[in-house]
C-alpha cells in the first residue's frame, strides 16, 4: 500500500509555561480530563407527501440482527431524499414512537398510517453500529434528542358520567388568544381518562382549537352527547415542542382510554377454507370498506375470533384499506395455509373517521411473520408408521388464556387444535397444531360438539388437562374412518366467486 506525505505547518506554540498556583491552570490545552466517548447523533427527518403518492424509500429489517429497521433505498427527488434520509439509516422512532425493538410489520403499518406527513428519528449506519458495539441503550439515544422533562402529547377519550358530566373545566389563558388550560375534577371522568391539571388543550374531536372561538368551543363541548376526545400536553412540554419547531399532533401522542382498537386475527386454513366471505360495501360515512361477512360456525374464522361486520385494515401486516377488492382477495389466497388479518368494527372505523386519522396510527399489537406454523407432516410409508401415542398436556392459565384455538367441522362432533400461540402455555405443555382432543380434564369429548368442548375448557379451571393425539394418527387410534378431516388437502379452495375466501 502506498502513502503520500503532506507537509502541515504546526501552529505557534508558547515556548515556556510558568505555573502560578494562585491563578490555577486556565489554558484549555493543559486541562487534564478522561477520554470522552465518541457520541452518536440522531437526525430528525420530516417527510411530506402528496395524496396518492409514497414517501419514496424502502424499509427492511436488519438481516444481521433480531431487531432494527434499515433504509435500503431512497428514490431520487423523493420526499425521503429531500428530508435527508439516506441509505443505511436505521429508524429509531416513527412519529416519536420508539420502534427499534418492534416487529417490522408493525413499523411498516405505522409508516403507512401516518398520513401525509411522517417524522422519522434515524441514526446513520456508522453511528448505529458504534452504538450497538458499545452496548448503548438505543431508547436512551433516541430520548436524548429531546430535552429532559419533555413529555409526549396525550390523546384522551372522556366518557360523561351522570351527575358530573365530563368532570372538566376549560379555562382561557389570559392574554393568549386561542389557548386554554384544563382543570379536571379530582377522580372525575377527565382525570381518569388521563387529563392533568394545567394541561394545554390542543385539539378536540379532530378540530384544532386554534381555529375556533371560545364560544364555538363551549358549544362543541356542550353538544357532545356521551364522549369527547381531546389532545393535550403539559405546559413545559408545549414550550419545548414550540422551541424545537415540532407540531403537537395526534401522531405523536400517547393514548388514554380510546374505545376502539384494531385487533389481529391469525387464521389457519381448514378443510373447507377459512370460512368467511369478504364483501365490498359503502359505509354511512361514504367510505368504501372491505367487510367480513357470513362467518361459518366452527370455522377457522370463528375460532380465531372473527365477528360479522368487521372491516379488514391489513393483510399479513400490509395496509389494504385503500386497495382494490380483488387485490385483497388475491393476497389472502396467496397466503397459503395461514393468514393474519388486522380488523376493526364499523363503529370503530367511524370513530377514527370522525377524528380524521387512521385506526392503525396507534396499533402496536404483535404481528407475526407469514409462516409461523409448520404444515402437517406426511405419514410415513406403510410399514414404517409409528403407533399412535396419546399425550396428556397440562396447561396453566396465563393472562392471555391458554394460548390455543380450537377447530371443528361444521355440524359434526369432534374438535382439534387449530392453532397454538408461540411461547404460550399451550406450546410449553406440548400441544401441536392438528392435535385431536380425546379428553378434557378426564372427560371424553370425541363425540361432543364444539360448543360443549368449549364449555368444558372454559369452565374447567386451571390447570387444564387435555388428552390429545396427533391428527394424522387419530383414525388408527379409533380403528374407524369416521374422523375429522384435519386439512390434509392443502390446496386453496377453488372459489366460484372472486370475493369468496
Amino acid at each position: 500500500m502506498r502513502f503520500t506525505a503532506e507537509t502541515v505547518e504546526a501552529p505557534d506554540l508558547p515556548k515556556k509555561f510558568t505555573f502560578n498556583p494562585k491563578e490555577g491552570i486556565d489554558n484549555p490545552a493543559l486541562v487534564i480530563s478522561d477520554d470522552k466517548e465518541p457520541d452518536v447523533h440522531p437526525r430528525l427527518c420530516v417527510l411530506r407527501r402528496e395524496e396518492g403518492q409514497g414517501f419514496g424509500f424502502y424499509l427492511s429489517r436488519d438481516a444481521g440482527r433480531c431487531r432494527g429497521h434499515v433504509v435500503r433505498q431512497v428514490e431520487p427527488w423523493s420526499s425521503a431524499e429531500r428530508a435527508g434520509l439516506r441509505i443505511g439509516d436505521h429508524v429509531l422512532e416513527v412519529n416519536e414512537d420508539f420502534v427499534d425493538d418492534k416487529e417490522h410489520s408493525t413499523v411498516v403499518l405505522k409508516v403507512q398510517a401516518s398520513g401525509l406527513k411522517l417524522y422519522l428519528l434515524v441514526l446513520s449506519a456508522q453511528d448505529y453500529e458504534f452504538a450497538v458495539s458499545e452496548g448503548r441503550d438505543l431508547l436512551s439515544v433516541a430520548r436524548s434528542y429531546r430535552p429532559e422533562g419533555c413529555s409526549r402529547p396525550r390523546l384522551c377519550h372522556i366518557t360523561k358520567e351522570p351527575g358530573c358530566g365530563l368532570g372538566l373545566s376549560i379555562i382561557p389563558i389570559e392574554g393568549a388568544r386561542g389557548r386554554y388550560r384544563l382543570n379536571p375534577v379530582t377522580d372525575g371522568p377527565a382525570e381518569r381518562a388521563g387529563i392533568q391539571n394545567g394541561d394545554r388543550l390542543i385539539w378536540i374531536n379532530g378540530v384544532s382549537i386554534s381555529v375556533i372561538s371560545y364560544a364555538a368551543l363551549a358549544k362543541m363541548v356542550k353538544k357532545c352527547e356521551k364522549h369527547l376526545t381531546v389532545l393535550v400536553i403539559d405546559s413545559r412540554s408545549e414550550e419545548i415542542y414550540n422551541r424545537m419547531g415540532l407540531p403537537i399532533i395526534p401522531a405523536f401522542a400517547e393514548t388514554h382510554n380510546l374505545p376502539y382498537r384494531p385487533k389481529t386475527l391469525h387464521l389457519t386454513q381448514g378443510p373447507q377454507g377459512y370460512g368467511f366471505l369478504l364483501r365490498q360495501e359503502k359505509l354511512r360515512s361514504g367510505r368504501i370498506a372491505h367487510i367480513l361477512r357470513e362467518i361459518d360456525p366452527c370455522s377457522p374464522a370463528e375460532t380465531a375470533g372473527m365477528e360479522d361486520g368487521e372491516i379488514v385494515l391489513a393483510v399479513n401486516g400490509e395496509q389494504v384499506e385503500d386497495a382494490e377488492h380483488e387485490g385483497i382477495v388475491s393476497k389472502i389466497r396467496q397466503s397459503g395455509q395461514q393468514v393474519t388479518l388486522t380488523t376493526i368494527s364499523i363503529a370503530g372505523r367511524d370513530f377514527y373517521t370522525q377524528l380524521a386519522m387512521s385506526p392503525l396510527l396507534f396499533y402496536d399489537e404483535h404481528i407475526p411473520k407469514c409462516e409461523p406454523f409448520a404444515t402437517p407432516a406426511l405419514e410415513h410409508p406403510e410399514g414404517h408408521q409409528n403407533p399412535p401415542q396419546p399425550r396428556l398436556c397440562e396447561l396453566h392459565k396465563e393472562g392471555t388464556g391458554f394460548g390455543f384455538n380450537l377447530g371443528c367441522v361444521e355440524n359434526k362432533p369432534g374438535t382439534y387444535i387449530g392453532q397454538v400461540v408461540s411461547g404460550s402455555t399451550g406450546e410449553r405443555a406440548g400441544l401441536r397444531k392438528w392435535d385431536v382432543l380425546i379428553e378434557v380434564n378426564g372427560q371424553n369429548v370425541e363425540d361432543e360438539y364444539f360448543d360443549e368442548v368449549v364449555r368444558l375448557i372454559t369452565g374447567g379451571g386451571t390447570p387444564l388437562r387435555l388428552l390429545v393425539v396427533d391428527g394424522l394418527q387419530y383414525d388408527k387410534l379409533r380403528n374407524t374412518r369416521q374422523t375429522i378431516n384435519l386439512g390434509l388437502n392443502n390446496k386453496v379452495p377453488d372459489a366460484s366467486q372472486d370475493d369468496f375466501v
